[in-house]
């Protein structure tokens, strides 16, 4: 294996002012004073300010203040722009454009201060993860001592000097700022993955807490993998000031390692994934560290991994120490359908039949809150095992149970109540939606309709409601530390079935992967994939140029064969262990409001598919609509949203150019209240936006 690489930095630092960073302790300061230090606002994934400047009254008041377009950073414009800024004493960081270039914005005037690119060649070219990420993250000493971290396409940690942008010399075993991500990685039994071409990555941002930074991990999309043995997951833990390990978990275990004897035949050693892609939040007080695990390789077959595969879509603790396992709790056993747990785990502290709790609770992609003590990893509410359908593909193997928390902390939709949740804004619009799914398996349910060998000429696929893009996705929850209510979005209107088909001939190893007899192979990759600058310019896999083969459409007349709402807000009461309130988030599709057969209907707000992260203050949770409308009393665009968060009533909105695509988050400098949120979408390249009152 060649090792050596040629390594190509470009540091670009402009300081447009001379400013200096307030005195920051040591220990969390999340969001007081009107600051934003971690992606989630703070280390327990809260995304909470006490800001109340802007409330109910005055929310339709807000005004633009300036906006920042990420379209130059990168040789094309990026329309996947994800990123949740920090602020800290005046000062925005965030990364972006197809490079990821960290940057630091005057946060009053969205001015550029200083900005940071790398170019990684081949290996951000073949990266799994690319685009902009989702941010950066901070830390201070509290003596002047001020850094910023992100990490880059090609899986390195970089450190800078928050006030200069320029890179840490004491920082990376090399002394340049740089911690190659890289080394220690391994596939198979330990084998050492190649530093340019090995997979591996990240978009969520390192979690920094005191001098520690965490780091996960990431791979490609797993359904059309061309190897089941491929990169193991792994998170590690490294010294803020120096980049020296400190701990490593592995969510596949090795031997003599707790859950290892749950990859039965050895299969731990021939299989990978299982990172943790999404945001991994602490408890300080307890010295806890929670890990939010991916699905094992490959998303949709496991004959290659027969057992339970822990800690594969498994919510983790370990000791934020030295990285010891302390408990666990598997959402789902050996995983067959793309639930890879995808939302930070939110840390509260809450009052449950009058006695003060230490909770952990968990957004999912089946829309359902998982919800334990985060001492000892034990439910709060009962989630017993229950009986589930049985699939027939050759070789897999099947659970016959999965765990199932109450209905009343159901926020989504992720079983189909046939008929009635079908479409049925005409009697012959349901007709039809019951018609379409004569050749689609659903009878036995849909949260764990186990997949099929689909076929065009016979059954397609096996229904499935959420899955891999339903309930709550990356953006995970927020919630609000006074009351212990959670606000999150979740899509309802995502529906799909899962077909399996041998891989063409040579590509892959893995004997099943997505697809259908009869139809041609297409690839599935990571939103973003081939965008990087460096991306090769020819693809390394089948690609079928020959005629197209038409497959029954699940939809209705070009709409939804699911009833609205098609996505929703919900808030969840964590005191009493269920629902507070629901309601549809995001403007009616133009196709339903200008379908030629609804003109003349009264039909109410449907929300729109797509999760989208919110931002709770002292009065509001807001959140914008992931996808523009032309309503026709407006401008074509999206809407900023206001909620009450007692009620769920819609108090305000504002209009933005496209959708929201990144979480927002709220400020105050100089006692002037901000919003910011990232923008982007269809034609529209990555932006973001700050609104606040109008000065008197």
């Amino acid at each position: 294996m060649n090792l050596s690489f040629k390594k190509t930095v470009m540091a670009i630092t402009t300081l447009a002012t001379v400013f200096s960073l307030g005195i920051a302790n040591a220990e969390d300061k999340g969001t007081t004073n009107g600051e934003w230090h971690h992606y989630t606002g703070d280390i327990k994934g809260s995304r909470y300010t006490a800001l109340d400047q802007i409330n109910a009254d005055n929310f339709e008041d807000l005004e633009m203040v300036w906006s920042f377009s990420t379209k130059n950073l990168g040789t094309r414009g990026e329309y996947k722009l994800e990123v949740t800024p920090l602020m800290v004493d005046g000062v925005l960081y965030a990364t972006a454009g197809t490079r990821r270039t960290a940057i630091a914005l005057d946060a009053v005037t969205g001015e550029l201060m200083w900005l940071h690119s790398m170019r990684e060649g081949l290996r951000a070219g073949m990266a799994p993860r690319q685009l902009s990420g989702r941010g950066l993250s901070y830390w201070s000493d509290g003596n002047g001592d001020d850094r910023v971290y992100y990490v880059s396409t090609g899986y390195r940690l970089i450190a800078l000097n928050a006030h200069t942008g320029v890179p840490i010399e004491s920082f990376g075993p090399s002394g340049n700022g740089i911690l190659d991500l890289k080394v220690g990685v391994v596939q198979g039994n330990e084998v050492q993955i190649d530093l340019v071409t090995g997979e591996i990555g990240l978009h969520a941002t390192p979690t920094v807490v005191g001098d520690m930074i965490i780091v996960g991990s990431a791979m490609k999309e797993g359904m059309t993998i061309d190897n089941y043995n491929n990169t193991k997951g792994l998170v590690r833990a490294f010294d803020i000031r120096t980049g020296e390990l400190i701990w490593q978990f592995d969510p596949i275990p090795r031997p003599g390692q707790f859950g290892n004897d749950t990859w039965l035949d050895n299969s731990w050693e021939r299989n990978g994934n299982t990172g943790v892609w999404t945001q991994i939040t602490v408890d300080e007080k307890n010295e806890l560290v929670f890990l939010s695990v991916e699905s094992p390789s490959s998303d949709f077959y496991g004959g290659h991994r027969p057992g339970n595969n822990l800690f594969g879509e498994s919510i983790v603790a370990v000791d934020l120490k030295d990285g010891s396992y302390k408990w666990h709790f598997q959402i789902v056993h050996h995983p067959i359908w793309d639930h890879d747990l995808s939302s930070a785990p939110l840390v509260m502290d809450v009052t449950i039949d009058g006695e003060e709790r230490e909770i952990l609770a968990l957004p999912t992609k089946q829309a359902f809150m998982y919800v334990f003590d985060r001492i000892t990893g034990e439910p709060i509410w009962d989630i017993p095992e229950v009986p589930v359908p049985q699939g027939n593909v050759p070789g897999e193997w099947y659970s016959p149970t999965q765990p199932r928390p109450s209905d009343k902390l159901l926020y989504g939709n992720p079983e189909l109540d046939f008929p009635d949740d079908l479409i049925d804004f005409t009697p012959e619009m349901r007709e039809q939606a019951i018609k379409n799914l004569e050749r689609w398996v659903w009878k036995d349910g849909t949260l764990y309709n186990p997949p099929i060998l689909g076929d065009v000429n016979g059954m397609l696929g096996a229904i499935n409601l959420g899955n891999a893009g339903g309930g709550t996705n990356w953006p995970g929850g927020a919630f609000d530390p006074e009351t212990g209510i959670v606000y999150t979005s979740a899509t309802t209107g995502s529906i799909g079935g899962i077909s399996l088909a041998p891989p063409p001939e040579g590509y892959s190893n893995v004997r099943y992967i997505l697809g259908r007899k009869g139809e041609p192979f297409r690839m599935r990759n990571a939103a973003g994939t081939g965008q990087n600058p460096d991306a090769p310019k020819e693809v390394n896999y089948p690609v079928y140029d020959g005629p197209r083969v038409e497959i029954p459409s699940l939809n209705v007349e070009g709409l939804n064969i699911l009833k609205p709402p098609y996505g929703v807000l919900a808030a969840i009461d964590m005191n009493k262990g269920e629902v507070k309130w629901r309601v549809a988030h995001g403007e009616t599709p133009d196709n339903v409001r200008n379908h030629p057969k609804l003109r003349d209907m009264d039909i109410p707000r449907t929300g729109q598919r797509s999760s989208v992260g919110t931002v709770v203050t002292k009065t509001l949770v807001i959140v914008g609509d992931p996808r523009v409308t032309n309503p026709g009393d407006r401008e074509r665009g999206a809407m900023l949203r206001a909620y009450d968060k007692e009620t769920g009533e819609n108090v305000g909105e504002v209009w933005m150019p496209a959708g929201q695509s990144g979480s927002p988050m709220s400020y105050m400098v100089d006692g002037r209240q901000y919003i910011i949120v990232s923008v982007s979408g269809g034609a529209y390249p990555g932006e973001f936006r700050a609104y606040a009152l109008p000065e008197d």
